[in-house]
């Protein structure tokens, strides 16, 4: 696909990413949609309103009426449209810098739209056809106040609630500026915990940090959980559909260690979990352990949610699934990444063990994960890298997996070489038991690729 990646379409915000184009691409989406509504909503980013406005013209453009929910979290527009049984549209960037801006397209099962469907609204945006009605069948527009509401009371009602608050937990939560800053505070509270906040006032400048909730970004986090004794740190992303977090002592903790913890609290024997192709060895020796089955995808929440659904129709049983990256799904609740569940469902696991975060993902630390990115420019220079990543790949001593990118185990650690679905890079992930190994990994793979976008820089 040209337009939508592996979550939904971004892009710097003046540069490719304008409303003209958004409102095209919403109201592609409404043309192909067979409803008569479509939900809308958009986190707190500067530009977040006028490119809701953009979609809500291109919607109504297409004689479909909007439902606007103002600044929502992605799971809460998620379940709305489940609810009220209708597609929507989400405008964020998720956890790219404030300068991005992007869109998701959810079907009315409240689920994101899978490859297959996102396909059909590309080739509607990228054709010649009109999506413009007459004046007489112009879609309406009407505002709906609650949603954010009913998704935290949903919430809930789902969660254990009387286990959490009876564990009596002080919790640091970091929303990072963004939607989760308008849910989650009450949320955690209602669960009957302490709650004690920082970077919570709504900001698209996001000045406390930036929306991707990754070590370097949480330090304030850390310096609360110690000022506060706080018995473990949450953070969110841009539109909160991601919770990282930090130990009793402010230590970060590694998202895959968070999603073994979980996983390993989830799974039984016969279980499936499905993950993406950078895969922590966390996770496979937890499925090991508990009798589980392993599915790996291409990176990106649709695809895990696509293979998800296939295990459904084969009857299989998927309790949880995720990537490393706080991104969990716990698929009987709903088919969505949701910040504030994966945190209550780790609080609840916190409760139901009467221990430390730290003892709780202490199984899982005994990998090194190193990340590394190369920015390009021009399609020379990322066709240039992806050469070299499969000549790179040709050569080693390890056969490699191709489902996205270029992933290769070597028994005691992996490397895996891909091309961002989101934004223009090529990102390297390596791991290892032994550290040395994982950085020297990732540096073997990134020399290659380094070496040949300088040769068309040349």
């Amino acid at each position: 696909m040209k337009v939508f990646g592996s979550s939904g379409t971004r892009g710097v915000v003046g540069e490719e990413f304008t409303p003209e184009f958004v409102s095209r691409v919403a109201a592609a989406a409404a043309a192909t949609w067979d409803a008569d509504r479509v939900a809308l909503g958009h986190d707190t980013r500067t530009s977040g309103r006028t490119f809701a406005d953009a979609a809500a013209a291109g919607i109504t453009a297409a004689g479909v009426d909007v439902e606007r929910l103002g600044v929502v979290p992605t799971p809460s527009l998620v379940r709305y449209c489940e609810v009220e049984a209708v597609p929507g549209v989400m405008i964020t960037a998720s956890h790219n810098p404030p300068e991005f801006n992007g869109v998701k397209l959810v079907g009315d099962d409240g689920v994101e739209l899978p490859v297959s469907r996102l396909e059909v609204v590309e080739d509607r945006l990228l054709s010649e056809g009109t999506t413009t009605v007459a004046w007489d069948a112009i879609g309406a527009s009407r505002r709906v106040a609650d949603a954010n509401d009913d998704y935290v009371a949903e919430m809930l009602a789902t969660v254990d609630r009387d286990a959490v608050a009876d564990a009596g937990l002080t919790v640091a939560l970091d929303p990072g500026h963004g939607a989760g800053a308008l849910t989650s505070p009450e949320f955690f509270r209602e669960l009957g915990c302490d709650v004690v906040t920082v970077n919570a006032q709504p900001d698209g400048h996001f000045p406390g940090r930036d929306p991707e909730p990754v070590e370097k970004n949480l330090a304030d986090l850390k310096r609360l959980v110690r000022a506060a004794d706080a018995d473990a740190g949450v953070a969110h992303d841009g539109d909160a559909d991601r919770a990282v977090f930090v130990d009793e002592t402010g230590e970060y903790v590694e998202g895959d260690a968070s999603l073994a913890a979980l996983a390993a609290h989830h799974l039984g024997e016969g279980d499936t979990t499905v993950a993406a192709v950078n895969v922590s060895q966390r996770l496979v020796d937890v499925c090991e352990a508990a009798g589980a089955n392993l599915e790996l995808t291409p990176i990106g929440s649709t695809n895990i949610i696509t293979r998800i659904k296939e295990l459904w129709r084969e009857g299989e049983s998927v309790p949880v699934a995720g990537e490393g990256n706080g991104g969990v799904f716990f698929p009987d609740y709903r088919l969505v990444r949701d910040g504030a569940f994966i945190a209550a469902k780790f609080l609840e696991l916190l409760a139901a063990r009467d221990v430390a975060v730290s003892d709780v993902v202490a199984p899982y630390e005994d990998y090194t994960n190193v990340r590394e990115n190369l920015t390009y420019e021009t399609d020379a220079e990322l066709n240039a890298m992806l050469d070299a990543a499969a000549a790179y790949a040709e050569a080693a001593d390890a056969e490699p997996d191709t489902k996205d990118g270029y992933r290769l185990d070597y028994g005691d650690a992996w490397v895996l070489v891909r091309p961002s679905g989101t934004e223009p890079k090529v990102r390297v992930y390596a791991e290892s038991a032994d550290p040395e190994r994982a950085r020297a990994l990732a540096t073997e793979a990134r020399g290659a690729l380094a070496d040949a976008k300088k040769g068309v820089e040349a």
